[in-house]
């Protein structure tokens, strides 16, 4: 595989790598023009960028960075949202070339704070091998909401 180039991707070119993202963590489910908007308005505004890695003229890579306030922290922190590598790309430092370019947005933004979290014991060995600890004293909890239910009863 050639070199990898990481750039950012704007809002005008968001279809592609949201094409990569809705086959890897939406089984080919695409999101809703709401929340397509939604995510265009997020990156215009900075508080979301999207990341793609390009490899034979083609994505290989994207990542998702979300940038957050926080009280304990005073002031940003970024959360790794989503990453997703192709599979015939995977092992090949696509996934560190976009981790590095998270580490330089980061820096740029003074924040000092990186989060993830993973469901696959690969992906936890992917980020524990770039320097990723577990968070030993957080939890995370989930709860799903009937938002369906909710709209019907309004």
């Amino acid at each position: 595989m050639r070199p990898v180039e990481v750039a950012r991707v704007d809002a005008t070119d968001l279809a592609e790598s949201l094409v990569l993202l809705e086959e890897a963590v939406r089984d080919g489910d695409p999101i809703s023009k709401d929340f397509a908007d939604r995510l265009l308005k997020a990156i215009e505004a900075g508080d979301v960028e999207v990341l793609a890695a390009w490899a034979e003229n083609q994505i290989m890579g994207v990542v998702l960075l979300a940038y957050r306030l926080s009280v304990s922290a005073g002031g940003l922190f970024a959360s790794v949202e989503d990453l997703y590598v192709r599979p015939v790309a995977r092992r090949q430092g696509i996934g560190r070339a976009l981790l590095e370019a998270v580490d330089e947005l980061c820096a740029e933004r003074d924040i000092s704070y990186v989060e993830v979290q993973v469901e696959e014991e690969v992906a936890e060995q992917f980020y524990a091998a770039l320097g990723y600890e577990p968070e030993l004293s957080v939890r995370v909890l989930s709860r799903s909401l009937p938002i369906n239910e909710r709209k019907t009863k309004s």
